[in-house]
């Protein structure tokens, strides 16, 4: 897929957004499913997502759905403000992970620890990446449709 002014979509962008997508269709699932049938499968099943917030419901797990899907949209229309907005979720997701990675340490649990460790390394790469100065560029050049 091309822009307009004939420089190639950032793949990199197009991955984050597919990430985003994905979370955001696994989390709407698991809603539908809850919604339907509640008690058919755990809350914990988005924990690794939602980081305590799947205590409040299926209507947590939509709100949370829609806004990963907002975020891939707006990723893949190379809009400014989800791409900040990506980053934010993020640095969010890291901060949030940081608690179970020190308590896997401490207890030496080595399934949550690379788990944990390999949460914050996709999530670091995926700020790192979004916040680069020439992928910033190709959000910031406007574009007609």
């Amino acid at each position: 897929m091309f822009n307009s002014d004939s420089t190639p979509f950032p793949e990199g962008v197009r991955l984050i957004a597919a990430l985003f997508a994905f979370c955001g269709i696994y989390l709407a699932i698991l809603a539908i499913i809850l919604l339907v049938s509640p008690g058919a499968i755990s809350l914990t099943a988005a924990a690794p997502l939602l980081f305590g917030l799947e205590l409040a419901g299926p209507y947590m797990f939509l709100l949370l759905a829609m806004g990963g899907g907002a975020i891939a949209w707006g990723l893949m229309r190379l809009n400014n403000i989800m791409r900040h907005a990506a980053v934010l979720a993020a640095c969010a997701g890291i901060v949030m992970l940081i608690p179970s990675v020190s308590g896997a340490v401490v207890s030496v649990r080595l399934k949550g620890l690379v788990l944990g460790g390999l949460g914050i390394i996709v999530r670091a790469m995926v700020a790192w990446y979004l916040s680069q100065g020439h992928i910033a560029d190709e959000f910031k050049t406007e574009r007609s449709t």
